[in-house]
């Protein structure tokens, strides 16, 4: 129970990472506020924030349930205020949700290249721009972005399409700028940057893709645990890909003591 009384607001998390996330801080003992959109059942692709909500109680845990589109201003208030009024602090802030059609470049529709934009950049800029005079008052907390390793990679497998590319590669900058912009106020900023890993919105954008070999959420839920449980005035502004992370548990592993 490394994080017992925290309070963790964990956007997109009706599914995949962002869930698996959710339920393994909730298992180290904080309190999840679960930011999501998807409030009904569909057919088309399993999870919503009421049954991720349910699966943290089932575990014993406290869940917030707040249907939250991260890039409108007012849903991420109404947020903040919820948060506050049941929690009174914010401690750790996961800015998880994202969006993505992969197209090629000259087959994205403008509308579609600004979606993507809007919520995988907007909605971190937004989230995070909201919990930090909290965190500012408080001198602590961990924002872990959500990026992947297509903001360094010219070809990937399968294509995750340009504006998907671009927002992760601004999610990068942004964990570092921000890191070094708050060091004085000892809130860690990092990303966890994902490879290939079998989520409900991932297999459901590759359907004829194998994801048997693929990595499985629940070892980013591990991973971000293990950066929410960091001293945040030395652990920040890291982009921390698979195998950095195992890096780092090595060297905490064979640290004496």
């Amino acid at each position: 129970m490394q994080l017992q009384g925290k309070v963790a607001i964990v956007t997109g998390s009706s599914r995949g990472i962002g869930r698996a996330i959710a339920l393994a801080l909730a298992r180290e003992g904080a309190h999840i506020i679960v930011a999501a959109r998807t409030e009904q059942k569909s057919r088309f692709i399993a999870g919503t924030l009421y049954e991720t909500a349910e699966a943290i109680e089932a575990l014993g845990g406290t869940a917030l349930p707040v249907k939250t589109d991260v890039a409108n201003e007012q849903d991420v208030a109404n947020l903040l205020n919820k948060t506050l009024h049941q929690f009174q602090r914010v401690d750790i802030l996961v800015n998880n949700a994202a969006t993505n059609r992969p197209t090629l470049f000259r087959n994205t529709a403008l509308n579609r290249w600004d979606e993507i934009i809007r919520v995988n950049v907007r909605g971190t800029v937004v989230c995070t721009k909201s919990v930090l005079p909290v965190m500012m008052e408080q001198r602590s907390g961990h924002i872990i972005n959500l990026s992947s390793v297509v903001a360094d990679k010219l070809h990937h497998e399968p294509m995750t399409g340009l504006a998907y590319d671009v927002s992760k590669a601004a999610i990068n900058r942004f964990t570092r700028g921000l890191a070094d912009e708050l060091k004085p106020y000892t809130i860690g900023v990092n990303a966890l940057a994902p490879d290939n890993t079998a989520t409900e919105g991932w297999s459901f954008l590759n359907r004829s893709v194998d994801t048997s070999g693929w990595a499985r959420p629940e070892v980013w839920g591990a991973f971000a645990v293990f950066v929410a449980t960091q001293d945040p005035s030395v652990f920040t502004g890291k982009i921390l890909s698979e195998g950095e992370l195992r890096a780092e548990f090595q060297k905490r592993d064979s640290s004496p003591g």
